[in-house]
């Protein structure tokens, strides 16, 4: 006989006890038959199956304990006592059970195991009908059995009361209830919580996406576009439909405006920065403000603004970067992205030291992706990136120089190699700075953090943050067909910041696109298993392949370009919306040229930027290149921002047999000194300069008496520059007096570069003027 569960009386019903069945394996029956217990390995299992047919019986169903009359066997255990007293806190009053019919008549019913095979037959069967010959008997067996069964019993009751005292503690301790409060507050929980009803998929999966714009403006980073991705109704949670808490979505709701945060006289804590970290923000702080307690913090108001947005998790795109607020900002996303790696790492943490208690991995313990990398800054040079690492230090562990792992290597690979800048004839200032340091671009770095330190040149899988420029990544990702290729460490990315976009443009805008490309691909499983990826920790989103709109993007330049505008429209899809400072040019750059001259615009009416391109060039052969064919008109600069329109008008002149020298970012030291001095001494018509070229040296081209600007500059400093290059001093003696004159080809695709010039309100009426498209300043009078 089976071994008896305790039965409870009730005052409508005092019915017999209802036998449940336990399978078990073949195996284990082999082993009950020759050895009288299960095989030590398959305990786990045995146990498993025991808990999985527990049955807890709710607090309100039980009426009556068994009386002293029972017989020994069916006297109540003390801990099944307290179990029947402990109703699961999962459970609301709502919905205790799936079917009420069922469980009310179950609660009553005495529920007693019977411990079956797999094929169904019970095991006193098979002990009667295939072991009728072994020296056990089948009572014997079924004692066995009994034992077997009641050590799974008592071992699934001891676990349960752990669980729920556990759970008891848990509501009582202060400190538990503080965090979960502070996690409902932080942004960082709320954004990777939260699931993504079906409409928000489906907005952000479109192109284009429908967003809601709102302008605002603030005291420093003036005025900004915020971009909202819409919902027609508010989204509630599935938590009717569920039975336990854990088992609900919280469904991300329509993302609002952000909001200047108020942080005086405050401290880190408020923004729910790391205790770990705060002591060190004090001095880390290059741009802090003075006459602050350790643990206040000393953003600048700047810093306020900008942690303001990107602490709520919204893309960011800001192209107003100069150099005396370079690391200003760089303190701010270094900051964050610390931050959100020591968040996450925690939360890790936590979630493994539950798991072992619980034995098991609740849906709420989905904290990872599906490789460990969280975070990659790109940045175009090493000087730049040994400031970063710096950083990081400085708010990691700024007194603690042994807890940095591989320091001495970094720092022997990164410093150094600093280009001479010449004492005569000085290069421009932002030059200077840009180049400053070690200027190779071609690097790629892994950083993982610990509990004591930070580990620099780590595996990449085994990484936290990333840390490398656009060509480092480009080789490492490989083309397609080449073998040894490797990019799933960017597939589970939460964090991407590009800190100088203007530079990846100068140095090839498509490695930052081939780069992007392979965001959030499917990893195989050699770079999962690499990356030690335990897929029941896998974030459901990341599983579902939705990675993408969880992904907080930071564009971050100096000028704004049409490349890095177009990759913040089309390739950041965060559903928390996007934030774009964008201010009017008052002036330009116009109003820095000292040479009088008249300055000539062409428009080009055109509706799309690819006809643009052969509208352009056919503006500029047919009525603006043939003014400068005379040889009154010699000393022609043609300034050229994009490569290939270079080779397309190299080209041409070349069929034309026209007269013309070429420098460009490729010509080597030789050919560029035989182009500048044909050109000088007007052996060559034309000169056909890139913008590249001049990004990179900044030379001074003397003998320029006129300038054709095929599409405006990237940088508006580079129109002023060039066209001050017409001053006398610059001209051969014979030529000083002679007339100057500059032309300019631009579309409505070119606007914020027309606005850098001529300023915001007048490249406004020059692309709505409808009597006229070509217009003319003049400057220098």
């Amino acid at each position: 006989m089976a071994r008896g569960r305790k039965r409870y009386s009730n005052s409508r019903h005092n019915r017999g006890p209802k036998k449940r069945k336990v399978v078990i394996s073949k195996k284990d029956v082999h082993h009950f038959k020759e050895f009288g217990e299960a095989h030590p390995s398959e305990e786990s299992n045995v146990r498993a199956r025991g808990r999985a047919v527990t049955k807890v019986v709710d607090e309100e169903e039980v009426h009556d304990l068994p009386s002293d009359s029972e017989s020994e066997e069916e006297q109540s255990d003390p801990y099944k006592k307290l179990l029947l007293t402990l109703g699961p806190s999962e459970y609301t009053s709502k919905n205790k059970a799936v079917d009420s019919e069922d469980s009310s008549e179950s609660s009553e019913e005495d529920v007693q195991e019977e411990v079956v095979s797999e094929d169904g037959a019970s095991l006193e069967e098979l002990t009667d009908d295939e072991n009728s010959g072994s020296d056990m008997s089948p009572e014997t067996v079924q004692d066995q059995v009994e034992k077997i069964d009641g050590k799974v019993e008592d071992d699934t009751e001891e676990k349960a009361i752990k669980l729920l005292d556990e759970e008891l503690d848990d509501t009582s301790d202060d400190d538990e209830c503080n965090e979960e409060c502070e996690k409902v507050k932080d942004p960082f929980f709320k954004h990777l919580n939260s699931e993504l009803c079906e409409e928000m998929l489906e907005n952000l999966s479109c192109a284009p996406t429908k967003l809601e714009k709102n302008k605002l403006h603030w005291p420093n980073l003036g005025q900004i576009i915020v971009y909202l991705p819409t919902l027609s109704k508010k989204i509630v949670s599935d938590s009717e439909n569920k039975i336990l808490a854990i088992d609900v979505k919280v469904y991300a709701q329509s993302a609002t405006s952000p909001k200047i945060i108020e942080t005086k006289e405050k401290t880190w804590s408020f923004l729910h920065i790391k205790p770990r970290l705060q002591k060190n923000l004090l001095k880390a702080n290059p741009c802090g403000v003075p006459d602050v307690t350790e643990n206040e913090i000393n953003f600048s108001s700047m810093q306020n603004e900008l942690f303001s947005i990107i602490n709520s998790y919204k893309d960011l795109y800001f192209p107003e970067r100069n150099y005396d607020c370079s690391e200003e900002v760089r303190f701010v996303y270094v900051l964050h992205a610390v931050n959100h790696v020591l968040k996450t790492r925690s939360e890790i943490l936590k979630h493994n030291s539950l798991i072992e208690k619980k034995q098991d991995i609740p849906d709420e313990f989905r904290d990872q992706g599906l490789v460990r990398p969280k975070v990659l800054i790109l940045v175009p040079f090493r000087e730049t990136a040994l400031r970063v690492v710096k950083m990081i230090i400085s708010i990691l562990a700024p007194n603690k120089k042994d807890n940095v792992l591989n320091k001495k290597r970094f720092f022997d690979e990164f410093t150094g190699g600093e280009i001479a800048m010449p004492k005569k004839n000085p290069k421009p200032e932002d030059y200077e700075r840009l180049f400053s340091g070690n200027a190779d671009d071609n690097f790629k770095l892994g950083l993982s953090i610990t509990k004591k330190s930070l580990k620099l040149y780590s595996d990449f899988y085994a990484s936290d943050i990333l840390l490398a420029s656009p060509l480092g990544l480009r080789v490492l990702i490989g083309a397609e067909g080449e073998k040894d290729r490797d990019f799933d460490y960017l597939a589970s990315l939460e964090l991407l910041v590009m800190d100088g976009a203007d530079v990846f443009a100068m140095q090839n805008w498509d490695h930052v696109m081939h780069l992007t490309n392979h965001l959030h691909l499917q990893p195989s499983a050699a770079s999962t298993t690499r990356s030690g990826t335990d897929f029941s920790r896998v974030r459901p989103w990341a599983v579902e392949g939705h990675s993408s709109h969880y992904r907080q993007t930071i564009v971050i330049s100096s000028t704004p370009l049409p490349g890095p505008a177009a990759l913040f429209a089309t390739k950041c899809k965060n559903y928390e919306g996007a934030v774009r400072v964008a201010n009017p040019v008052p002036t330009g750059s116009i109003s820095e040229v000292i040479v009088q001259m008249p300055q000539v615009f062409h428009r080009i009416d055109v509706q799309s930027a690819t006809e643009a391109i052969d509208a352009r060039f056919k503006l500029f052969t047919t009525k603006v290149l043939p003014q400068y064919k005379d040889k009154i008109t010699k000393h022609v600069l043609i300034y050229i921002p994009q490569y290939f329109d270079y080779i397309r008008i190299r080209n041409y002149l070349e069929k034309e047999d026209i007269s013309f020298v070429q420098i460009c970012e490729y010509s080597k030291e030789g050919r560029v000194a035989q182009a500048r001095d044909h050109f000088f001494h007007g052996k060559s018509h034309f000169l056909l300069y890139s913008e590249r070229f001049h990004y990179f040296r900044r030379v001074r081209i003397k003998g320029i008496k006129h300038i054709i600007f095929y599409q405006p500059p990237s940088y508006p400093q580079f129109y002023s520059e060039m066209c001050n290059l017409m001053q006398a001093a610059y001209q051969r003696r014979n030529q000083r007096d002679s007339h100057n004159s500059v032309a300019l080809l631009y579309s409505r695709h070119d606007l914020e570069q027309l606005a850098g010039i001529v300023g915001s309100d007048r490249a406004s009426k020059m692309m709505t003027s409808v009597d006229r498209n070509v217009h003319m300043f003049v400057t220098g009078e």
